[in-house]
């Protein structure tokens, strides 16, 4: 009997071993899976998918003969975080997004040969490399472009960068993190286009009112600090002088729940997804907050946070009357979904600002050729330091596009994130043909 019972523990044990190595390859092999199938080894299964830009230039492929990436250094590093690699090192790459596709893998099956599919993409590479390059020289930021009447999202930069090319086993701080789309900033003065909104739309005859900047701004005790004294104002000129006083004032008439109603009907608490590649969500005090704090929440300060995506998706509904093109990575000849983000009339008010903010204060001579309009941000971060941003549109029929240009730690919005924006512009007007809708 004793025998029999150690035979028999024995077995249990060789069968728990195997049902435990099952699982564990099982696990493994989805998990893993697609990464096995990849390998080079399978190179002769004729599969072979690929990734265009809008123009046909090759950004990856599958095949043994060939490099897997753009021959092209700038390309490569320019595009990373829209095409990702094989490690899977950057959330947001097409790679990773439709690996499987690409690929032609399935689980069950694993490739098929021969049926792996190409994707072709809205990004424009050589626009890539034009704001890569102007971004390069400030380190960190994002710069995004879209086509506001189609929703083609036409350029999508994040520096640093890493080469998809390589492993690279040392890469620069926060490469991997695509700052358009997977990280949040302090918003600073861009979001005053957000506050403009709902004061255009919640306090009664607000293009006849007046407001007083004395270079500091008492609430409840509190002291909101400007930029300068500014004098007395209109709507319009506190926008283009960006403010702190006045839109503290505004801030008060407006009113928190306003507020809150606003940042959310703008999408600017939600995540989104630009074809399946999800974004990360903003925040606003939600919570009861007296007026000192309502006020530096309305200038784009206390604990406010934007993903620039999400004022990608503002801006190109503004310059669009109000109606947005959802923003698309892959190229599709179906009509882009559409929606109405912003009120007709408030969008056509915002774009008259926007459009003054330039010739009042900005500089035209700054934008030579551009019908811009814009906002600039310089978001402080209590260290010293601030976010540089510009964010707007172009009023051009031959031209639609919106962007948003972010330089982490950059400064100044007008004297940082603008020159970058000027140059990737100048290069899409000059270079990127729109058909007619």
């Amino acid at each position: 009997m004793k025998k029999i019972s150690s035979r028999a523990v024995s077995v249990l044990l060789i069968a728990a071993l195997v049902i435990g190595g099952l699982g564990l390859f099982i696990s493994r092999y989805l998990t893993d899976g697609r990464k096995w199938a990849l390998s080079f080894a399978n190179a002769n299964s004729g599969s072979s998918g690929e990734v265009f830009d809008r123009n046909g230039v090759t950004l990856a492929r599958f095949d043994a003969t060939q490099n897997a990436f753009s021959p092209d250094w700038l390309t490569r590093i320019s595009c990373y975080h829209v095409t990702g690699d094989y490690w899977n090192r950057t959330g947001t790459g097409v790679l990773t997004r439709f690996w499987n596709d690409i690929l032609d893998y399935s689980p069950f099956t694993g490739t098929t040969h021969g049926q792996a599919k190409s994707f072709t993409l809205n990004i424009d590479s050589k626009l890539n490399i034009a704001a890569f390059e102007a971004l390069r020289a400030n380190r960190k930021g994002a710069a995004m472009v879209v086509n506001y009447r189609t929703g083609e999202l036409l350029c999508m930069v994040s520096s640093p960068s890493v080469d998809p090319a390589s492993a690279d086993a040392d890469p620069p701080d926060g490469a991997y993190f695509n700052r358009g789309i997977s990280l949040s900033f302090v918003p600073g003065s861009v979001f005053k286009l957000v506050t403009a909104a709902a004061a255009i739309e919640t306090v009664p005859n607000m293009y006849d009112r007046t407001f007083l900047c004395e270079g500091v701004y008492e609430i409840a005790g509190v002291e909101i600090n400007c930029t300068g004294e500014h004098g007395t104002q209109t709507f319009e000129e506190a926008m283009a002088n960006s403010c702190n006083c006045a839109f503290a004032q505004i801030a008060v008439k407006i009113g928190h729940e306003n507020m809150i109603k606003y940042v959310r009907d703008y999408g600017f608490l939600d995540t989104h997804s630009i074809d399946g590649i999800g974004t990360v969500a903003g925040s606003y005090p939600t919570e009861f907050i007296g007026d000192p704090e309502l006020a530096w929440s309305c200038i784009g300060q206390s604990t406010d946070m934007m993903c620039p995506f999400s004022m990608l998706r503002f801006v190109s509904a503004v310059a669009n009357g109000g109606m947005l093109c959802e923003p698309r990575l892959i190229h599709s000849e179906d009509a882009p979904e559409t929606v109405r983000l912003v009120n007709a009339d408030t969008a056509d008010k915002l774009r008259q600002m926007m459009s003054f903010n330039v010739s009042y204060h900005y500089g035209q001579e700054n934008f030579p050729g551009l019908r811009l309009c814009a906002k600039t941000g310089t978001a402080e971060l209590g260290d010293g330091t601030s976010h540089a941003w510009f964010v707007g549109f172009l009023a051009d029929d031959e031209h639609p596009f919106a962007f948003v240009t972010l330089v982490e730690r950059g400064g100044y919005g007008l004297s940082t994130a603008g020159p970058v924006t000027n140059n990737v512009l100048q290069w899409a007007v000059k270079n990127i043909k729109v058909d007619k809708q």
